[in-house]
């Protein structure tokens, strides 16, 4: 293959689309580069993958290289995020017996009120829950543990979490090792596909711009390599773009089911695609607008509020200074090489690197390069908003 070859490495999931389309469709080699994606199985394996450079970049979940930098979760090299890949595009399920349990307190299975189900869910519990979440340091967990927290269950303390890889999700609630889980897709909807348990809500009604995964590098990767990063961010950026087409999402389905990347029918993968999400192994459905989010309303944008949002709620949980944990989290999310690497492109860059998250309640027009952007709607379900400016 031509081309300047890079490592990328990647977990099974519908988030890894900017990467995988980037390759297939062409413009990675667009920009003179050939990735070569390397598939991990656990969060774990593929952080220690880019830390000790068997990979040049990954597909990463967006609080671990904040937890890095705070100097939690184990020793290594510093990341920088240098994109992000994609907002929301997690679920909640529960089991099958915890999913009759709910019925039983009347809950309904709107799939679109986080304070109803979090409630009918401490309701409907059979003492401490058992919850599956990918990875410690995850926005599985961090949505987890605000939302229980805001609803009077404070979490962790009061939740058993344990750690699943994500493909192995299905097989652990059938199992009866949890109770409950957040993951991204589709591995919830391998659990609902193989009668393991249904599907309770979606990450974004917690949170509505969740910034989930990101394109993390080593932090002096970064700085030694900086034009073919640019190169690289490019490549993925126009994947984002493509992916935000409506019209994507069959042909990108396909690609994803490849027994190289999800092995998995394409049907199933195109659920998250479009939000049409099924529930049940009867067959429900509930549309969910924006559940995964790769472009539309800068969703690519690695913004430094985002960062400092994950390192509060970090430092919050593991008694760190919290002013002195949002500054570290805050210089990992990487908006100045973002800003750099797309410069030269079509991309409308917001004008600032912060704002106040959870404060959008429809989308707004924000001041930007080339005074198009408009952001999607930011909100947290208890209302509450983070404003980085306030300490």
């Amino acid at each position: 293959m031509k081309g300047t070859r890079l490592s990328v490495g990647f977990i099974p999931l519908i988030d890894a689309a900017p990467l995988i389309v980037a390759q297939e469709m062409g413009f990675a080699s667009e920009e003179g580069i050939f990735l070569d994606l390397k598939s991990a199985p656990s969060w774990s394996s593929l952080r220690d993958m880019l830390a000790f450079g068997r990979v040049d970049a990954a597909h990463m979940l967006s609080p671990v290289p904040v937890a890095t930098a705070l100097g939690l979760g184990g020793g290594g090299a510093k990341f920088a995020a240098v994109s992000v890949l994609s907002m929301n595009g997690n679920v909640i399920g529960v089991s099958n017996d915890l999913a009759q349990r709910l019925r039983d307190v009347g809950h309904g299975f709107g799939f679109n009120d986080a304070a109803a189900a979090g409630q009918d869910l401490i309701k409907a519990a059979k003492g401490r829950l058992r919850i599956g979440v990918p990875f410690p340091f995850s926005m599985h967990a961090e949505l987890l543990y605000y939302w229980l927290s805001a609803l009077g269950l404070p979490a962790p303390q009061s939740v058993d979490i344990r750690t699943v890889p994500p493909p192995l999700m299905a097989d652990a609630i059938e199992a009866g090792e949890i109770d409950a889980f957040c993951v991204g897709e589709p591995w919830g909807s391998k659990a609902v596909e193989s009668g393991g348990g249904e599907l309770l809500l979606p990450g974004s009604a917690i949170w509505s711009s969740a910034p989930e995964k990101v394109l993390a590098v080593r932090a002096d990767w970064a700085e030694q390599e900086t034009a073919l990063m640019g190169r690289l961010i490019r490549a993925v950026w126009r994947a984002a773009r493509w992916l935000g087409n409506p019209d994507s999402p069959m042909l990108a389905s396909e690609l994803l089911s490849r027994p190289e990347y999800l092995d998995l029918p394409s049907e199933m993968l195109e659920r998250a695609l479009t939000g049409n999400m099924v529930i049940s192994a009867s067959g429900e459905t509930r549309p969910v607008e924006g559940f995964v989010e790769f472009f539309h309303g800068a969703a690519t944008f690695p913004w430094r509020s985002q960062a400092e949002w994950i390192g509060a709620q970090l430092a919050a949980r593991t008694g760190l200074d919290r002013a002195v944990a949002r500054g570290q989290a805050q210089s990992v999310f990487r908006s100045d090489l973002y800003r750099q690497a797309l410069a030269q492109t079509s991309a409308d860059l917001p004008g600032a690197s912060s704002k106040i998250e959870g404060g959008l309640t429809a989308p707004e027009a924000v001041a930007s390069a080339a005074g198009q952007l408009i952001l999607g709607r930011n909100q947290f379900f208890d209302g509450r908003v983070f404003d980085p400016s306030e300490e």
